[in-house]
């Protein structure tokens, strides 16, 4: 989509082939038919997806669009231990990288000295980060027992925040990508931290009233690319639909599980790409729960708490859900009631109306140590045919931001290609 706004807003005709019948991948929302009492069906996210304001692409991409102005900024982060205590996270009068000092010596959740030792990790992050050279290769947890961690401090601080953002455990996940989370999102500018949080359900932000703004694009729903045709150093064609389709250049956003078998000529060595799965559990009950917009609860299964619609309707989400893909839905949605009890105690009393549950397996590629030289860059043997997907190699871990920035690169590999090149990628805040 990224890949089909940029070029479509800069006079090229794109055709964007999608096989499913909505937009959005697995940043997508769909109805979900309603129970015996009510014949409507309510329109749910897949998962919830959040960014933050560092995420500079991804606004441009919606900006693109016209619905920048449907993403909710919140300047604070609450976190809840079990038993209800909250603490507030929050930026206050100090210049980045200062800025979080007062609220974050007020955080009750973590002790003095798990606070001293967050604080020399943080430090350590602006030394290193543009010096060290093995981030790539040794993972988030290495780092952090390196600088003496305390193991508070990892479990309800570093692991808290980045198994969320990255999709993966701290012992599978590159400690660059911890670096670029901590220093783009919360160290580089006094707002990068805000998270932004879509008011509308995630489908609606890529609707076809975005896409009138755009009619050099032509969406094709329902319309699968089976096979690409190469011949020699260039793509002649590929097969959708049953039919054959060309043009003049081509940008591939499948999957890695997929490409292969879609384009064999590429002779891609994938080898080490694996999956993280993602957890999306909605509740709604006959009463209001939590006043609360959002919250992450600390030392529990789940770990983020959104509020959908006024404390009834509830999503929760667990990243890196490893441990509930083969858990049958009953007791997801029991261990989900059970948690969320130690929260917010009105969930004893009431009723839940509905639930819903939705793994996503194959959510996000596992963003493991040695694996960054292995992403492919968007730029392939065959001169007329470009990759974009979070999984390639975008600069960024396995995101929306990511995601949108791989399809930039590729709608610049294709300017240059045609000779007109045009720059679509904006530089990171810092």
């Amino acid at each position: 989509m990224a890949s089909a706004a940029a070029l479509g807003q800069s006079g090229f005709q794109v055709d964007l082939f999608e096989a499913r019948g909505f937009l959005g991948g697995r940043a997508a929302s769909y109805p979900v038919p309603g129970d015996a009492a009510s014949v409507s069906s309510e329109v749910i996210d897949n998962c919830q997806h959040v960014l933050l304001r560092c995420c500079v692409n991804l606004m441009d991409f919606y900006g693109r669009l016209g619905v920048a102005n449907r993403i909710e900024f919140h300047k604070q982060f609450f976190f809840l231990e079990p038993g209800g205590r909250m603490s507030v996270l929050q930026a206050g009068r100090l210049p980045a990288p200062l800025h979080f000092t007062a609220s974050f010596w007020d955080l009750k959740f973590l002790e003095l000295r798990d606070k001293f030792a967050i604080a020399r990790a943080l430090w350590a992050i602006r030394r290193e980060h543009r010096k060290r050279q093995d981030l790539d290769r040794i993972s988030m947890l290495q780092w952090l027992q390196e600088k003496r961690q305390t193991e508070r401090a990892i479990q309800r601080f570093w692991n808290q925040v980045l198994v969320s953002a990255i999709n993966e455990d701290l012992d599978r996940m590159a400690a660059s990508h911890g670096f670029q989370v901590f220093w783009l999102g919360f160290l580089a500018r006094a707002n990068s931290y805000e998270m932004g949080i879509p008011a509308v359900p995630l489908g609606d932000l890529y609707g076809p009233e975005g896409w009138r703004r755009i009619p050099n694009v032509r969406l094709h729903a329902r319309t699968p690319v089976e096979c690409v045709l190469a011949d020699g150093s260039a793509v002649r064609g590929v097969v959708a639909g049953g039919d054959r389709q060309s043009a003049d250049y081509y940008v591939s956003a499948l999957p890695f599980e997929r490409l292969t078998a879609v384009i064999p000529a590429l002779q891609l060595n994938l080898r080490g790409f694996e999956h993280s799965p993602i957890t999306g559990i909605h509740l709604w009950f006959d009463r209001s729960i939590t006043e609360l917009p959002h919250a992450t609860l600390l030392d529990r299964t789940v770990q983020w708490m959104f509020n959908k619609w006024e404390g009834r309707y509830l999503q929760l989400v667990v990243s890196a859900s490893r441990s509930l893909v083969e858990m049958p839905r009953p007791e997801v949605i029991a261990l989900a009631l059970r948690e969320l009890a130690e929260f917010f105690p009105r969930v004893k009393e009431a009723k839940l109306e509905k639930a819903h549950v939705v793994k996503e397996i194959r959510a996000t590629f596992s963003a493991q140590p040695g694996l960054e030289q292995a992403r492919p860059p968007s730029a392939t043997g065959f001169g007329n045919l470009f990759l974009a997907g979070d999984w390639t190699r975008s600069g960024w871990p396995p995101i929306m931001e990511g995601a949108v920035r791989s399809g930039y690169l590729a709608a610049e590999g294709v300017t240059r290609a045609a000779g007109q090149e045009r720059k679509f990628l904006l530089p990171d805040l810092a």
